[in-house]
Order: structure tokens, then C-alpha cells, then sequence
């Protein structure tokens, strides 16, 4: 990932209604949603909603697939690991230190779920 990208994508995700989109549809990777459920989920108008998904779209964020008359969006996971790699990639390099791993998704989720206690 070049920086001018890398700036693209944060600046998309540095909106709270795009952030939000962005995270529900992270949870339903890979197959992703269809625009009337974010749109209920997140009780966003229709309107404000497209403007959004444009955004993200040319972010690279997610992507759309049209099914019948439906249109589907989904989270790019591998913009989000580009763009990951690019902030990390000199981890550690000036200091001469080696960087402790970090936790991976599994272990985060997995974490997470022992959090949740039940009703």
C-alpha cells in the first residue's frame, strides 16, 4: 500500500457513520449485507447511506455484488490487512528490538467471547 492510499482509507474510516458501516459489515464478512439491513441495523436514512457506501467503495474498504435486485456490500479484509501492514511495517526497525506478536483476530474473538457473560 502507497501512503496516498493508506491516507484514502483512514480518512473513510474517520467518520462515525462510515466507521460503523464498516465494523457491521466486518461482522458479516464474507458474504456482507444487503443495503436495506445496514440501513435498519444502523438506522441511517437511504440517502445518507449511499453517500457512505460510495465513500468506502472508493476507499477500497468494501465491495458491492448485485444479485438479482438486491446489491450486496461487504468488508474488504484485504485493504484492511494492507493497510495494517503498511503502519506496522517498520515496527520496531529504529530501536533494534524485536516487537512482541500480536494478538490475531482469533485470539481477540476468542477473548471476547469468554467476556460475555450470560443473561
Amino acid at each position: 500500500m502507497q501512503t496516498k492510499q493508506a491516507i484514502t482509507v483512514l480518512s473513510a474510516l474517520a467518520q462515525e457513520s462510515r466507521l460503523a458501516i464498516y465494523r457491521l459489515l466486518v461482522e458479516h464478512a464474507p458474504d456482507g449485507l444487503v443495503v436495506s439491513a445496514i440501513a435498519e441495523r444502523l438506522s441511517v436514512a437511504n440517502t445518507t447511506l449511499s453517500f457512505h457506501l460510495k465513500e468506502l467503495v472508493h476507499a477500497g474498504l468494501i465491495t458491492s455484488r448485485q444479485e438479482g435486485r438486491f446489491i450486496y456490500y461487504a468488508a474488504s479484509m484485504a485493504t484492511m490487512d494492507d493497510l495494517i501492514g503498511y503502519l506496522t511495517e517498520n515496527c520496531c526497525c529504529a530501536t533494534g528490538k524485536t516487537c512482541a506478536p500480536s494478538k490475531s483476530a482469533a485470539q481477540v474473538t476468542s477473548a471476547r467471547k469468554r467476556d460475555v457473560k450470560p443473561a
